[in-house]
């Protein structure tokens, strides 16, 4: 499917733009093994560069025969290794690569099951958060096309990889130099965002006002996703007002959701519904902190323009905009806590704009900066 010049490239990538490692740093290495062609071509990169790998890797069908025979009482044990990769090593990547379509999240059936599920990740989550924020844990979260991910994405697996080797650079001879220039385009509009108070996101699908004062904007330039384009920060917790619809579809717990409409007042979410995969959005919304924003972002990859029910892409797509439910990120002076990080994505071209302070800096899916 990739080829090993392909394989070689995307390792190279990882390890050494990503993740940047350096020697004896320990890496805590996440993925199935239907990703192992490209789990060979990081070790080799990782040994190379003098760094330590660890793996952690997925077995077919454990995830799900947990889910159905294990208590609650032991969902809520947090595994300690994954405790003290997260508490101790230098840097996390995840290679995500499921055997099933909408695979990323299961949610169990027992009521009990998904809370104490909440609980165990509550922790993890803690510490994640807490040391990427401070920048003592380098992150780099990617894929490997897997026939479940086509599945997603309605592509065939052939079609699926070159999707994610063109949304990645990894089609051009210097990937790395490509990022390179979506760094200093994109730090153009961060410069200018973390200068501004106030944001409007205004359109057919948005009406969405909120403040950003004293908060970070962050350049999401493929250190932390592979692949990424967007901006990014946290809004000011109560400053949050207005309503939203979300054009794009999402898989959350493994269910699709489509059509989510929201109504925001002084942060906090006040009124929700979906055309498809409403009872989602009741069951997330009982979680801790996930009636409030964590994120606001607007995404850039113009190489990305479809939906993939993934994430890690959708979120990227060039004139969107997406708002996070729930966690905060740190780096951005976020405050709010949950387990629930959920982006819903909009599409700004159709007559979208961005007000910051009042001057118009976006329209149509486009900085106008």
């Amino acid at each position: 499917m990739l080829s090993p010049e392909q394989l070689d490239r995307y390792a190279d990538l990882l390890v050494h733009y990503c993740l940047y490692l350096k020697p004896q740093e320990v890496v805590h290495i996440r993925a199935s093994y239907l990703a192992e062609p490209l789990l060979d071509a990081v070790a080799k990169k990782v040994h190379e560069a003098g760094a330590i790998p660890v793996f952690d890797i997925e077995m077919k069908n454990l995830a799900d025969l947990q889910l159905k025979y294990a208590s609650a009482e032991q969902l809520r044990w947090v595994n300690p290794a994954r405790k003290l990769a997260f508490e101790q090593f230098d840097a996390f990547l995840n290679i995500r690569a499921p055997f099933h379509p909408g695979d990323d999240e299961r949610e169990p059936q027992d009521e009990e099951k998904f809370k104490a599920l909440q609980e165990a990740q509550s922790a993890l989550n803690r510490v994640y958060f807490e040391r990427m924020g401070n920048g003592h844990l380098k992150r780099s979260l990617c894929v490997y096309p897997t026939p479940a991910l086509a599945a997603d994405a309605g592509m065939s697996l052939e079609d699926y990889a070159a999707f994610v080797m063109k949304a990645c650079f990894l089609d051009q001879p210097d990937p790395v130099a490509k990022w390179l220039e979506v760094r200093k385009r994109q730090q153009t509009y961060v410069d200018f965002l973390n200068k501004s108070e106030a944001i409007h996101y205004v359109g057919p699908n948005i009406d969405m006002k909120f403040s950003v004062k004293g908060r970070n904007w962050i350049n999401s330039d493929g250190k932390a996703n592979m692949p990424s384009g967007e901006v990014f920060s946290a809004p000011i917790e109560d400053s949050v007002n207005g309503w939203a619809y979300f054009s794009y579809p999402t898989i959350y717990m493994g269910k699709a959701v489509e059509g989510i409409r929201l109504e925001v007042k002084d942060g906090l979410i006040v009124s929700w519904s979906a055309e498809k995969g409403g009872e989602i959005l009741d069951k997330v919304f009982s979680v801790p902190g996930a009636r409030h924003w964590g994120e606001v972002a607007i995404g850039t990859n113009d190489n990305i323009q479809q939906i993939t029910r993934n994430i890690l892409f959708d979120e990227k797509i060039g004139g969107s905009i997406h708002m996070a439910v729930g966690q905060s990120y740190k780096q951005c002076g976020g405050k709010n806590e949950s387990t629930v990080h959920w982006d819903m994505i909009t599409d700004m071209k159709q007559g979208g704009r961005i007000y910051a302070d009042g001057q118009l800096i976006y329209e149509n899916g486009r900085f106008t900066l």
